[in-house]
């Protein structure tokens, strides 16, 4: 039981995070949205302070991401659990791989409208730029839309637990094992207040499956936890019905994982 506990938890973990405006855009025709992550790093040598970073987005936010209307998602996931403690995380979501670019240019505009005085502009940015080093990455996703998602539902102020789970597709096995896992035990879930499945888009490895769930705490983690093994033992009693259903689900994975514990920041969170 507890491989299959394991298991379990990986099947329904992950920014951007990506909250409920992913299924605002995707619940009429359930057409899969793009997902950019780009991982910055911060620089410790800068002198400037945490809040003065906080400040600097929240302004960019203001004036550029939240006036942008084709990135419909936007979020700044911080290292809380990962083996990096510099890692920041920026997100947007976007109807169309073309909006991306598309949205490059409108975002070009509102920071000359933002910052109409070029040298503040060019103050601003300078500033900006020292809060990291110059080295970054950058993933595409696609949401996952054949295996479900749950939304967050509820509005708050809160800095929210973001659990992502990387894991590696074997390219074999029936994906309608995880939409009903996810039917069965991922949504009955009260602990879990989101989950959102995504795959390789553009990237490093074309295998990755990303699923990324949202927590209030990480107490509620481990509570999910419990919960998930309860619904297993309540919807499969019989252990070779258990066994007979991971054995088959366990055939869409390779085995290989890696997990990563984030909080968000929701004032610039769109």
């Amino acid at each position: 039981m507890k491989k299959r506990k394991t298991l379990a938890i990986g099947i329904i973990i992950l920014m951007i995070l990506i909250g409920a405006k992913v299924s605002a855009q995707e619940k009429d025709a359930e057409k899969p949205v793009f997902i950019t992550v780009t991982t910055l790093h911060r620089n410790l040598d800068s002198k400037l302070k945490a809040k003065d970073w906080k400040a600097a987005e929240q302004e960019y936010f203001d004036k550029v991401t939240s006036k942008n209307d084709l990135i419909i998602g936007s979020e700044i996931i911080t290292h809380y659990y990962t083996e990096d403690n510099t890692e920041i995380a920026l997100v947007n979501v976007y109807r169309t791989w073309e909006d991306i670019e598309k949205a490059n240019a409108v975002s070009d505009d509102l920071i000359k409208k933002g910052w109409p005085d070029e040298k503040s502009r060019k103050a601003f940015f300078e500033k900006y730029d020292s809060f990291y080093t110059p080295v970054h990455s950058d993933e595409i996703y696609q949401s996952v839309t054949s295996i479900g998602r749950k939304d967050y539902k509820d509005e708050t102020k809160k800095p929210m637990i973001v659990y992502l789970r990387k894991s590696q597709l074997s390219m074999k096995g029936d994906s309608k094992k995880a939409k009903e896992f996810n039917d069965k035990i991922t949504f009955k879930d009260p602990y879990i207040k989101a989950y959102y499945p995504l795959r390789h888009s553009w990237g490093s490895n074309s295998t990755d499956f990303l699923e990324v769930f949202y927590y209030d705490s990480l107490a509620d983690m481990e509570k999910s936890s419990d919960k998930i093994d309860e619904l297993i033992k309540s919807t499969w009693p019989n252990e070779k019905d258990a066994d007979a259903f991971f054995d088959e689900l366990e055939k869409s994975f390779t085995g290989k994982h890696s997990d990563y514990i984030y909080r968000n920041v929701p004032s610039v969170s769109k």
